[in-house]
């Protein structure tokens, strides 16, 4: 529980600080898009259970997948792209740092 719990406030927190920390004139907007970003665990919903605390998500939902996250790196190089894909690569992260935490490979 502890852990779930804390996943979810990282992926709360770590966005706002990078946002806070690389764009400081607006950080506000920045923070928002990439929360707006963890529409990508939409794909959880495909499986089942929808929620297994148990379950690395990196290498088994679609949008955790590796060609996904190399699609989610190209888009933080472009500026109009950038806190997209910023957002998304921070939450494939803290995805993987889970399944770490799980004691996972987070290879899929």
């Amino acid at each position: 529980m502890i852990r779930t719990v804390t996943h979810m406030l990282l992926h709360l927190l770590v966005p706002g600080a990078a946002a806070r920390w690389g764009f400081p004139e607006r950080w506000q907007r920045a923070w928002g898009i990439m929360l707006a970003t963890m529409v990508v665990d939409l794909d959880h919903l495909l499986a089942t259970p929808i929620f297994d605390p148990r379950r690395c998500s990196i290498g088994f939902h679609p949008l955790h997948a590796w060609p996904c996250i190399a699609a989610y790196l190209l888009l933080a190089v472009f500026p109009k792209t950038r806190l997209i894909g910023m957002g998304l690569l921070i939450h494939m992260i803290l995805d993987g740092i889970d399944c770490l935490w799980m004691g996972f490979s987070a290879v899929g």
